[in-house]
């Protein structure tokens, strides 16, 4: 007998791929009806947190932990300092972490996570603010609190009604509601975005400038609008290496270009190009950019007009500074 494992053959395809949309209209129509709470509650959750000197410290047990931690991601890094609290934890020592001037959201969908309510009162007692998170206003954690936000679920996406899937789904939707809420409340920029997230491509996105990854000096390619396309123009193309030349005046102002696409189409009208000079037949007025302009802007103007996959860069008095191509910004991992 072969020892060979064979495939498991499921039962039942058509089921499972129907019970995983079930789940998925599930969690969303849950979704769907948070929307007739965004309201006077959410309103008063949200000035707390703006009127507050400390931070938000975001906590709960269980997968509502789970849910807390991301909450508290990202806030914080959206322009609210916050931080996440284990409620078993704040009960031996982690209390201490919690001053009169921050803001608790303490989630727990029934509203009786024992180790929350333990907390409770320590956290009312020395000022700290309560926004509490529960599926059941009437529970004692959404009563004591502060401020309630209602995210109750009609079922959960658990085909035996046990795992928090809709719950928790929804729980995370708001928190992200509120989060988007404060950063416009701030007028949290993507500028301050790209402090917090200084590493990896987002941060190369927000942070880099063109005047990081633009060729410059003896990389930049450029003529005189007198001289000639052989050998002058098309030399410096060559030698460059980004099939273009930037055609510029005498103070290094930007005239035109002159790029490969410019030469086939002259090749088609002329037999010979010999005595042509490049300021008759370059493109005037090609786009441009700034080099203080973000490196995402040059990759968004590149992919909405191709040109070519070059851009020219020019300074406020219209003086050639440098250039860049599509494959300057995948090297430095902008796109």
């Amino acid at each position: 007998m072969s020892n060979v494992l064979q495939p498991h053959a499921l039962p039942d395809d058509r089921h499972f791929v129907e019970l995983a949309k079930s789940v998925l209209d599930i969690e969303a129509d849950a979704v769907a009806k948070l929307k007739g709470r965004i309201g006077a509650p959410f309103l008063k959750a949200m000035r707390l947190i703006l009127g507050t000197k400390g931070r938000v410290v975001v906590t709960g047990m269980g997968k509502s932990g789970h849910v807390a931690g991301k909450i508290a991601a990202t806030l914080a890094s959206t322009g609210t300092p916050a931080f996440f609290v284990h409620p078993g934890e704040a009960s031996h020592g982690d209390l201490g972490m919690i001053t009169d001037q921050d803001v608790v959201i303490a989630i727990s969908y029934s509203g009786t996570s024992n180790e929350i309510l333990a907390i409770l009162p320590m956290l009312k007692r020395r000022g700290a603010k309560v926004i509490a998170m529960t599926g059941k206003p009437a529970s004692a954690l959404a009563v004591e609190a502060d401020v309630h936000l209602d995210v109750a679920v009609e079922k959960e996406a658990c085909p035996l009604e046990l795992a928090p899937t809709a719950s928790t789904t929804a729980t995370l939707a708001l928190g992200d509601a509120l989060a988007m809420a404060l950063l416009d409340a701030r007028g949290f920029r993507s500028e301050d975005f790209a402090q917090h997230h200084p590493g990896g491509a987002l941060g190369r996105k927000l942070l880099v400038h063109v005047s990081d990854i633009m060729r410059k000096g003896a990389q930049l390619p450029k003529n005189r609008p007198e001289d000639t396309l052989l050998p002058q123009a098309i030399l410096e193309m060559t030698n460059k290496g980004i099939g273009m030349t930037a055609v510029v005046d005498a103070d290094e102002k930007l005239l035109g270009i002159f790029t490969d696409g410019d030469l086939r189409r002259v090749l088609e009208k002329h037999d010979n190009i010999r005595g042509l000079r490049v300021g008759d037949v370059m493109t005037k007025n090609p786009h441009t950019i700034a080099p203080e302009k973000l490196a995402a802007e040059a990759a968004r103007m590149l992919q909405e007009r191709p040109m070519g996959g070059r851009l020219v860069v020019v300074d406020r008095q219209g003086r050639l500074v440098g250039a860049l191509t599509f494959h300057d910004l995948l090297a430095e991992g902008v796109v």
